[in-house]
């Protein structure tokens, strides 16, 4: 159960971006057919989250974490700076719906390419609410892991 302290640093992760710090943060971002993966490590108590938009980079401009085989292998770089191992690290995954219901299905792709990162470098999967139809906002506390996540409904604004 996640306890909200108004002590405790906190950071909203913007599309395209990660964060890990060895320092308890709350971290929240709001994720569409966005896809994050939070990473803990609980014997040094601490993670790191991602939000990533599309799932492949094409090697057309730059590699960033917009593209979800970059912000994985980034967030993990930056999980083994700080001082964890591989065997470690436990992940959850979430976002990944289908908001448009769009044939392309970005969502389930960058689904996809999560489950098969962290399958590739044998990171446990210890939770998951990916997919649907609907968005997701989650709470994140990079010390205990725990991710507190509720559903939000794209709202479109009636015209009068």
């Amino acid at each position: 159960m996640i306890k909200i302290d108004k002590n405790i640093s906190t950071h909203f992760l913007y599309p395209s971006n990660l964060f890990a710090a060895k320092e308890r943060h709350m971290v929240t971002t709001i994720l569409g057919s966005c896809v994050a993966i939070c990473l803990y490590n609980a014997k040094l108590k601490y993670g790191g989250i991602n939000h990533y938009m599309l799932p492949l980079w094409n090697n057309n401009g730059l590699a960033t974490p917009r593209f979800g085989n970059i912000a994985n292998q980034k967030l993990l770089e930056k999980m083994l700076q700080l001082g964890s191992h591989k065997n470690h690290l436990a992940a959850k995954v979430f976002g990944g719906a289908n908001q448009l219901n769009s044939s392309i299905n970005i969502g389930g792709r960058n689904i996809d390419i999560a489950l098969s990162f962290l399958e590739e470098n044998k990171i446990k999967l210890i939770g998951k609410s990916v997919g649907g139809e609907v968005g997701r906002k989650i709470l994140f506390d990079t010390n205990t892991g725990s991710v507190l996540m509720k559903y939000v409904q794209k709202s479109i604004p009636q015209i009068k």
